[in-house]
C-alpha cells in the first residue's frame, strides 16, 4: 500500500488514480467483459452500462467499509500485519493475472477476439449471468469482499479520519469509486464495441489491450516485490505512488491507441492490395 500524502488535493487526487488503476485490474475486465457478453444477446442496451454497475456496486462497499472503520478507529487500530499480507496478496494476484492472460492472448484462435481472464469472476458461477442493473451492482459488491479491496478500504479511513473525520474518509471513498467508475464504465462500452464488430479491429486490439493488462499486472507485481525486499527502493518510491499510477494508466490507453492504430493499418493494407 502506499503512503498517502497529507495534502488534501493530492491526497484525493491519488485516491482517484488508484481508483482508475484498480478499474483496470484484469479481474474487473473478465467479469465486465462476461456480464457484457450475455446482457449483449438480448439487452444491448444495458450491455453497455455494466461496466459502471458493477463499478458502482463495488465502489458502495468501498465506502461502506471506510466509513465503518474511520468510526471505529477511535477503539480500534489496523495492525501492522495488514499492510504486510495485503501486499502478498496483491503480488500474488497480479503474478497469475499476469500469466494466465498471456496466455488467453495467445492461444485464442485468429478469428477470434481475445477475452480477458480472471480469478474471482470464475468462483462467481451463475453471477456472471446477472441481467437487472440491482444484480450487476451486487455482482460489483461481492467482488469488494476480498482482503486486496477492504485493506484498501481501511487505508482510505485512516487518511480520512487523520485528515479530520468520517466525512473525509467517506470521501476518499467516493473519490476512489468514481475513479473506478471512469475505468469501468469505459470498459463497459469498449467491451461492447468490440462484441458489436468481428473485424480485424477488435481481434488486434483486444490482443494488445490482453497484453498490455498482462504485462501491467507482471510490472506492478515485480515492483511490490522490489519494495518489499530492497528498502531503498521503497524509500525512493514514497511521494512518487501518483506518477506510477498515472504510468500504469498512461500504458493501458497506449495501448489501446496502438491496437486501433494497427488495426486500421493493415485494413488500409488490404484495401490496396484488393483495389
Amino acid at each position: 500500500m502506499p503512503n498517502l500524502p497529507t495534502d488534501s488535493l493530492a491526497l484525493a487526487l491519488l485516491v482517484f488514480v488508484l481508483g482508475l488503476k484498480h478499474g483496470f485490474d484484469a479481474d474487473h475486465l473478465a467479469t465486465i467483459d462476461g456480464l457484457t457478453r450475455y446482457n449483449m444477446r438480448t439487452r444491448p442496451r444495458l450491455a453497455r452500462w455494466c461496466g459502471s454497475l458493477f463499478s458502482l456496486g463495488h465502489g458502495a462497499v468501498v465506502v461502506g467499509v471506510a466509513l465503518a472503520v474511520s468510526l471505529l478507529s477511535r477503539h480500534w487500530e489496523a495492525p501492522a500485519w495488514l499492510e504486510l499480507s495485503g501486499a502478498w496478496i496483491s503480488i500474488l494476484f497480479l503474478l497469475t493475472l499476469g500469466v494466465l492472460n498471456i496466455r488467453a492472448a495467445y492461444t485464442t484462435p485468429a478469428h477470434e477476439v481475445v477475452r480477458p481472464l480472471g480469478l474471482r469472476g470464475r468462483w462467481l458461477g451463475r453471477l456472471n449471468r446477472a441481467a437487472h442493473p440491482l444484480s450487476i451492482a451486487l455482482v460489483g459488491a461481492l467482488f469488494a469482499l476480498s482482503f486486496d479491496t477492504v485493506s484498501q478500504a481501511t487505508l482510505f479511513a485512516m487518511a480520512g479520519v487523520q485528515a479530520g473525520s468520517w466525512v473525509h474518509a467517506v470521501g476518499l471513498g467516493l473519490t476512489f469509486m468514481l475513479g473506478m467508475l471512469v475505468a469501468d464504465g469505459a470498459n463497459g462500452l469498449w467491451i461492447a464495441r468490440l462484441i458489436a464488430r468481428s473485424d480485424d479491429l477488435a481481434r488486434i486490439a483486444s490482443r494488445i489491450m490482453a497484453l498490455a493488462v498482462a504485462g501491467m499486472s507482471l510490472l506492478v507485481a515485480a515492483w511490490g516485490l522490489a519494495r518489499l525486499f530492497l528498502p531503498e527502493l521503497e524509500a525512493w518510491g514514497e511521494g512518487k505512488e501518483l506518477v506510477l499510477g498515472l504510468g500504469v494508466i498512461g500504458v493501458i490507453f497506449l495501448s489501446f491507441v496502438l491496437g486501433v492504430w494497427l488495426a486500421r493499418g493493415r485494413d488500409a493494407a488490404v484495401g490496396r492490395v484488393s483495389a
